[in-house]
């Protein structure tokens, strides 16, 4: 996954700050890193397949609060996922 492509496209998409573009942005790359995605879905961590799922997220939600959702989301339908979470307190 290209983080710099991600990063951009955060900023973008959710008119997000540039600081919680680039944590989530390096939370997702960790996560595709870890290849525990790709294990659990049968297929490689995209910008796509994240842009969907953040926008599958509360519409009021700010970016953090949007991975989040979608963390917990895949912690209880998978597990292990909650060492890729954002503490809101780091933006």
């Amino acid at each position: 996954m290209d983080r710099t492509q991600l990063e951009a496209r955060l900023v973008e998409t959710f008119d997000a700050e540039p600081a919680a573009a680039r944590i989530v942005a390096r939370q997702a790359t960790d996560l595709a890193d870890s290849a525990q995605y790709a294990d659990d879905f049968d297929g490689e961590l995209t910008v796509e397949i994240v842009l969907d799922n953040l926008g599958d997220a509360p519409g009021e939600d700010d970016l953090i609060e949007r991975w989040n959702w979608w963390l917990g989301a895949l912690e209880l339908s998978h597990g292990g996922y909650q060492r890729f979470r954002v503490r809101p307190d780091v933006v």
